[in-house]
Formats: structure tokens, C-alpha cells, sequence
């Protein structure tokens, strides 16, 4: 019993020593080395900058020609021969389509032939009035006699003059039979062969030329940019990028114009813009990702990653002295995957791009490497 009692007591004792050892720690006084080390966020940093961003607006558009024309036959007629092959550049002037002319040269041989004959009868009948007005001048002849020479020498100059006009008319004729190429572009497949039969009432026409360069990306913009895109036009400083979708590929041009109204369905309103186009990228009738910009100035930028949001508004953390700092900021547009800073940024100063969620006012942070691909 007493030693059981002994050591219950040794027991009592080493427990009482160990507790006036630790004593500091559960009474809230001094702290151990592990509660001392404060805390490290490792968080992803990029700068500010204060660059030239554009002012753009992005829209799908689509490349439409110039100028585009349906080749018809103003004659009824047989193709006798084609002188381009399907899908061809043509060039102003070319040779197209050479139509049967030979009834048309048969009537303009008939109408010279009639014209010949009727000056020759004028000119019979000059000869008349001049030997009328000699005889009446001896009293060999009435006045009658001289006045009808003169009446007929006036109905058959009328009639060369309706005689000349028919043979114009049917030289114009002819000329229908010879198609050419009105400007330079592309051309169609062609829809007759040698040997059809054509005729001014076909719906279908011979063959399509769409000029290609330069040419038209139409795309429609916001009515709140109207205003901001006509000075701009009046500057000068408009510029219009069209990508085809899922390539590089894209063009350079500026506006053409602006249509005179406003949808006001959707309050849209519809913007050419103009392409060089001579490497033929834009095909007429394509889909393509338009973008407008409107003016290039001067902005304080961040990756659009590192603004948050609260209900007080927009902010960043902004590293200064290795700590996290709330910095209130005010947006005014994104590009590219930046965004751009009206008031709360300077310029150069270090923003958080990711460890967002691990800072408040005050942490403690260090930087570490961006993630490949970030």
C-alpha cells in the first residue's frame, strides 16, 4: 500500500515539473519558434504598363465585291466560242464569249447598200435643183419645177440620215455578239457552252465576274460608337483587320463608308470597310472576324487575370515591400487578355496574377515562377 502511494506521488511530481516547464505556452505567454514564423504566400506577379492600346471593337463580317456583274446575251443568238476556262482571273478587255454574227453582218451589208443608193439619188437630185435654178434664171422653166427638185433633195438627205442611223444601230448590234470582260477579277463557271442558243429573256446568265481586289468586309458596330468612328474617319486613324476563321491569314484596310441609317431593331448600323486584297486571301462571300479600330492612346494595362471583384467594386493586390496591398481600380475595356486602367494605377507597379485567393490586406508574399503556358 505505501509503495503504491509512493509512486503515485513520483508521478504527481513529474507532471507538475512538466507543467512549469510549458508553462508559458498554455498560459498565453511566450510563443514557441513554430507559432513565431509568419506566414508566406507564393503568388504569381506581373507589372503594369502604360502603353499605346487601341480602341477596337470586334464583329463577324463578310467579304463582298466592289463591284460584281451577270454576263447576258443581248441577242438572240448561237455561242460559237468561249475563250476563258472556269474560275479564271480575267483581266479588263479580255475576250469572254465570241457570238454568231452572221445575220447581223448580212443586215448591215443590206443597210449599206440601201444608204449607197439613196446618196446617189440625193446627189441626182442636187444636180436637179442646180439646173432648175440655171433655167429659171433664162425663163426656160417654172418655179414650180425648182421648188419640187429642192423637196426632193431634202426627203432623200432625210432619208440617208435614217439610213445612216439604221446602219449605226446595227453595228451597235454586232457588237453585242463580242462579250468582254468589263473590269478585271475572278469569273464564274461558265453556264453555256459552244453552241447554245441564248437569248436576251434567259434567267441564268453566261458567266459571273466578281472583281477581287480591292473589295468589301461589311460588318455592323454599335450605335454608341458612331460618333467616336466618324471622327475617327475624319482623322483618318480608322483601321479594319479581317481573319478568316481558325488561320492566320487576314487583311489590313480601312472604312469605306457608313450606312446612312441605323437599324433600329437592334440599333446596329452597317460599316464597310475596304481591303487591297491582291493576294485574293478574302473570297467573296466568306465569314470573317472583323476587327474596328476606332483610335490608338495611351492606357495603363494588366493581365485581365489579376483584377477582382467585390462588391465595393474592382481592385488588384499590389505588391509593395513583399506585401499585399488592396488597390481600387476602374476598368474601362479588355484587350487581348488585358485590361485597361483608368484610375487607380500609375504604371510599373507589381500586380498579382494568381494566389489570389490566399491574400488579404497586409500578407506576406513571395514570387514564384508563372506556369508554362500562363
Amino acid at each position: 500500500m505505501k509503495k503504491r502511494t509512493l509512486t503515485a506521488l513520483v508521478v504527481l511530481a513529474s507532471v507538475a515539473v512538466a507543467g512549469y516547464a510549458t508553462r508559458s505556452q498554455w498560459m498565453g505567454g511566450e510563443k514557441g519558434p513554430a507559432q513565431a514564423r509568419t506566414r508566406v504566400v507564393a503568388v504569381e506577379l506581373a507589372r503594369a504598363e502604360r502603353k499605346p492600346v487601341p480602341v477596337d471593337v470586334d464583329a463577324i463580317g463578310m467579304v463582298t465585291p466592289i463591284s460584281s456583274v451577270a454576263l447576258k446575251s443581248r441577242l438572240e443568238t448561237t455561242i460559237i466560242s468561249v475563250h476563258f476556262q472556269d474560275g479564271a482571273k480575267v483581266n479588263e478587255g479580255d475576250l469572254l464569249f465570241t457570238l454568231d454574227s452572221r445575220q447581223i453582218d448580212a443586215q448591215i451589208e443590206q443597210a449599206e447598200g440601201t444608204l449607197a443608193k439613196d446618196q446617189a439619188q440625193l446627189a441626182g437630185a442636187e444636180r436637179d435643183v442646180r439646173r432648175f435654178a440655171d433655167l429659171i434664171g433664162k425663163g426656160a422653166t417654172t418655179q414650180v419645177s425648182l421648188d419640187n427638185a429642192k423637196t426632193q433633195a431634202d426627203i432623200l438627205a432625210g432619208t440617208i440620215k435614217a439610213d445612216q442611223s439604221m446602219l449605226d444601230n446595227l453595228k451597235v448590234q454586232k457588237s453585242y455578239t463580242i462579250i468582254k470582260a468589263p473590269f478585271s477579277g475572278r469569273i464564274s463557271a461558265a453556264n453555256v457552252k459552244v453552241g447554245n442558243f441564248v437569248r436576251p429573256a434567259d434567267t441564268a446568265p453566261l458567266a459571273t465576274i466578281n472583281q477581287m481586289a480591292p473589295v468589301y468586309v461589311t460588318f455592323t458596330i454599335p450605335q454608341r460608337l458612331l460618333a467616336d468612328l466618324r471622327d475617327a474617319m475624319t482623322a483618318g486613324t480608322t483601321r479594319v483587320i479581317a481573319t478568316i476563321p481558325n488561320s492566320e491569314r487576314s487583311e489590313t484596310g480601312k472604312v469605306a463608308m457608313i450606312e446612312n441609317t441605323v437599324d433600329s431593331t437592334t440599333g446596329m448600323v452597317t460599316v464597310r470597310g475596304i481591303m487591297d486584297n491582291a493576294s485574293e486571301i478574302l473570297w467573296p462571300g466568306t465569314l470573317v472576324q472583323t476587327k474596328l479600330i476606332i483610335r490608338v492612346e495611351d492606357g495603363v494595362t494588366v493581365p485581365t487575370v489579376a483584377v477582382q471583384r467585390s462588391q465595393t467594386g474592382n481592385f488588384v493586390f499590389v505588391v509593395k515591400d513583399g506585401k499585399a496591398q488592396i488597390q481600387p481600380v476602374e476598368v474601362d475595356r479588355t484587350f487581348q487578355g488585358q485590361s485597361v486602367i483608368t484610375t487607380g494605377l500609375s504604371g510599373n507597379e507589381e500586380v498579382v496574377v494568381d494566389g489570389q485567393l490566399l491574400l488579404t490586406q497586409g500578407t506576406q508574399v513571395e514570387s514564384r515562377k508563372r506556369k508554362a503556358g500562363a
